[in-house]
């Protein structure tokens, strides 16, 4: 019997697809990495009997990135970064162990079957499985085919046994576009980024942003809204007049008729028209004509067209929307939502959706009536060749998806039935006026049958009142002739609804990459979304593009990453090489950033004007350890340090609190400590800001506190106040927060575990002594004797707070508020803190495991 493994691209998704194939018949367990389960049954594979195992990665296994030398911002040049930099392939989540993971469930296989989303990121994903997977399944006969890619658009049982029984291969080249896509973003932005992020926060102190960051489809996208902008600032408004006519068909009864000029902006000639007018005491019927229109029912949905609904009507940011599309998807609602297509293929069964939602309150009237009466074909529409338009796959009630997933999956819901319902049919009346030689019209729009209206009724056509029935050369008193003084208006600021029209229609990114391009800009200071979701630019996104602009247009333009994306798709046909066209994007753009670096002198004069020099910003907070003044702290991202005597910039930890610590200082420079800090329910650490910045010892990195620092006498390092190797992960070391009492606690200095203990004590000291069992540093504790928690009303005690009975009910393990994003893991582990047996160069200790430390943190953590 073979064994085959079959992999999806969410655990959803896999047990939905298990489930379906099974027919419920399956047995599950978790998986090695316990975010995947893998789902087991037996059953037919090309008419043999086989075991198969259905599991799932999350999103994709692999990422690209630079090998370690290169990802220093300090040490690498950004030009090397086009040609010279080596990148590598490393696992996307590496606490997943999903590539271990994936080996561990392969291993003996002996065919694999790829159910991963089907769009050119799961082609991607498929192959990064098979890197994984294939050296350890079992080897094939020479012909033999072990392969299979399942083509799928919908979790429903027909369209996965459909796609079970016609198994295809995995597209090759669609992942090399993928591939190509990430190197480029990659390359291109790391270089601009890191170049202008350097240059801009070492000199401007307000910026507020942390990563000043260029993107070829990000920055286009903040170029449209900075054009929007720049037309609202540059915008004059002009005066004008408008003829206005109000006739009495019936008594009490006054209809208002449009002028046919529409308006002028002379008001001399303005006021000759009115005295024109004034002299007729009637407005003679000059033409009625009488048309039957139609307006037309919407095409089948696509994504783009969701995302511009779901912001416009929704209120719903399009990163949001589509998060809650992939949702209803996985679940099974609605049919794959990353599609550009708008036209169904012959053979989908629009009766089967359209029968789904005859129960439901909201429109089984409409529905049924559908059905009974025969649904319209829907409009001929846009064929991309990817998925079917966005399609409402079962029934669901608001009970069931609740606030934003109910209010999208209605939308998607109410657009089918209207795309296989009637075109709404009016007739429109059009009755011409003359007073004196000036023409006048009145329009008004009676409905014949709603049609799709009736699903859809925001695009119904509005009650109008009705004209009077009159005929070719009827006269109407006139009730009062007037001019109105007018001014034209600026345009809005963009929507995010226009915005992605603006992007799809210039080819920036792709339906599934436009919502993370959005965010992107908001994420990053660069606009600020305001009531109706229009895309405000800061100051900060109006310098970035108009020094673009100033230096190289291009880079700001739709135009050049317009041309990189049809050089990509053509990858994914299969018409262009993928080297070539890396090779030819990439040396544009290196050249385009040497002509950029040359010239920012350009874009820095706007900067000038826009933003405060280092030295006029910040307050005062702590003494350099080289000329002795006072550093000011710049608070605005990214928060740091500056000395304006030496000109030195120094950074600092990120999201937190930062206050200078006692007054004490580092021995090794003589800078003041400031003290880190991420609020009463995080944890909190000293550093020094040079050591910080320059790592004193080879054991260090870069951003490190003095609870990292291994000086073996410094009071505030790890040597002196480390307590023993973190209860959850591997680097880490618990260090004793010496500022936290009364309310002691020590915390990890790798990860956001924070051990809270003794509380209320009136010392708490970490002793030079070790434990005997674990190698944990011992710790003295002190209390008052009114308040002392210890047996016999004892106020002193020393022990491990791992292995002693007597701390047991005084240690309790939490987490970190906020984890602080420079928290990395170490070079290796640090088990006790750096005294007594065992002790190396540096004070650390030599690893060595206790001889009962699981049962003793079984015993007081869990």
């Amino acid at each position: 019997m073979k064994t085959i493994l079959m992999v999806a691209e969410k655990p959803s998704l896999a047990q939905s697809i298990a489930k379906i194939l099974s027919r419920g018949n399956m047995s599950s367990r978790k998986g090695l990495n316990s975010a995947c389960s893998v789902h087991e049954y037996t059953g037919s594979f090309i008419g043999q009997s086989a075991h198969f195992k259905m599991t799932s990665v999350c999103g994709h296994v692999m990422t690209l990135d630079f090998i370690g030398k290169y990802n220093s911002w300090d040490k690498v040049d950004p030009a090397e970064l086009f040609s010279k930099a080596p990148t590598e392939k490393k696992e996307a989540n590496p606490k997943l162990t999903m590539v271990k993971f994936l080996q561990v469930e392969g291993r003996g296989c002996d065919c694999i079957v790829l159910w991963l989303d089907c769009d050119k990121e799961g082609e991607n994903i498929c192959f990064e499985v098979l890197d994984a997977v294939l050296p350890v399944m079992n080897k094939p006969r020479s012909t033999e085919r072990t392969i299979y890619r399942a083509k799928f658009s919908s979790i429903t049982d027909t369209d996965i046994c459909n796609a079970m029984n016609h198994l295809g291969e995995p597209n090759r080249n669609e992942a090399l576009s993928v591939d190509a896509r990430q190197e480029l973003d990659l390359r291109i932005g790391c270089a601009f980024t890191r170049f202008q992020t350097k240059y801009f926060q070492g000199k401007y102190g307000n910026l507020d942003s942390s990563l000043i960051s260029f993107g070829p489809c990000q920055t286009p996208t903040l170029g449209f809204c900075v054009e929007r902008h720049d037309k609202i600032q540059s915008f004059k408004p002009e005066t004008y007049w408008v003829l206005q006519a109000k006739v009495n068909p019936e008594k009490e009864r006054s209809l208002t008729l449009d002028w046919d000029r529409v308006r002028v902006f002379d008001r001399e000639i303005a006021q000759m028209f009115l005295n024109i007018t004034k002299i007729a005491k009637e407005a003679k019927v000059e033409s009625v004509s009488k048309k039957e229109k139609v307006k037309q029912r919407p095409l089948a949905l696509n994504t783009v067209e969701m995302l511009r609904v779901a912001s416009a009507a929704l209120g719903m940011g399009p990163q949001h929307a589509m998060q809650i599309a992939e949702r209803l998807y996985t679940q099974g609602y609605i049919s794959y939502p990353r599609t550009e297509t708008t036209h169904y293929p012959e053979n989908f069964d629009l009766k089967g959706c359209l029968r789904q939602q005859a129960n439901n309150p909201y429109w089984a009237e409409t529905v049924k009536a559908l059905l009974s009466e025969g649904i319209n074909r829907p409009r001929k529409g846009h064929d991309a060749g990817d998925h079917p338009p966005i399609t409402p796959m079962r029934a669901a009630t608001e009970a069931e998806l609740g606030g934003d997933g109910w209010r999208l999956y209605e939308y998607i819901t109410r657009h089918f039935i209207a795309t296989v319902g009637a075109d709404c049919k009016y007739l429109q009346t059009t009755i011409s006026f003359s007073i004196g030689p000036e023409r006048f019209t009145c329009i008004g729009k009676v409905v014949t049958s709603p049609g799709f209206t009736e699903i859809m009724p925001w695009h119904s056509i509005p009650l109008e009142e009705s004209l009077p029935h009159c005929e070719k050369g009827d006269l109407f008193p006139i009730g009062e002739i007037k001019l109105l003084e007018k001014q034209t208006s600026p345009p809005d600021y963009l929507t995010e609804a226009e915005l992605i029209t603006l992007m799809e229609k210039h080819g920036i990114g792709t339906d599934a990459s436009i919502p993370v391009h959005i965010n992107n800009i908001c994420q990053r200071n660069y606009v600020t979304v305001e009531s109706g979701r229009r895309l405000k630019p800061t100051n900060l996104g109006i310098v970035l593009v108009h020094g673009y602009y100033k230096i190289d247009a291009e880079l700001v333009l739709p135009t050049i990453r317009s041309a990189v994306e049809k050089q990509l798709n053509l990858i994914a046909l299969g018409k262009a090489n993928y080297h070539q066209v890396l090779e030819h994007t990439l040396d544009i753009f290196k050249r385009k950033f040497h002509y950029f670096v040359d010239s920012i002198a350009g874009m820095d004069e706007l900067m000038e004007v826009s933003f405060s020099p280092l030295a006029a910003t910040g307050k005062p907070l702590s003494r350099c350890g080289k000329c002795h003044r006072f550093m000011k702290y710049i608070q605005a991202k990214p928060s740091r340090l500056h000395c304006s005597h030496c000109d030195d910039t120094y950074s600092l930890p990120q999201n937190g609190t930062i206050k200078l610590y006692k007054e004490l200082r580092c021995p090794l420079d003589d800078f003041e400590l400031v003290l880190w800090s991420s609020g009463s329910r995080g944890k909190s650490y000293p550093l020094c800001p040079y050591c910080y910045n320059h790592p004193p010892f080879r054991d260090m990195k870069k951003g490190m506190g003095c609870n990292e620092c291994t000086h073996p006498t410094c009071q505030h390092s790890l040597s002196m106040l480390g307590i023993g190797q973190c209860v959850e992960c591997e680097n880490g070391v618990l260090v004793l927060d010496s500022t936290s009492g009364p309310k002691w606690k020590m915390a990890c200095n790798k990860c956001n575990v924070i051990v809270h203990f003794f509380e209320n004590a009136h010392k708490v000291r970490v002793s030079p002594e070790t434990c005997d069992l674990c190698d944990a540093a011992l710790v003295d504790v002190d209390f008052n004797k009114a308040k002392s928690p210890l047996p016999g009303d004892e106020t002193q005690h020393s022990g491990c707070i791992f292995c002693d009975p007597v701390f047991q009910d005084l240690v309790e393990l939490k987490h970190a508020a906020m984890r602080h994003p420079m928290h990395r893991g170490g070079q290796g582990k640090r088990q006790g803190r750096g005294r007594g047996k065992g002790r190396r160069p540096g004070g650390r200790l030599n690893p060595k495991k206790p001889k009962d430390k699981m049962a003793a943190l079984a015993a007081y953590f869990v």
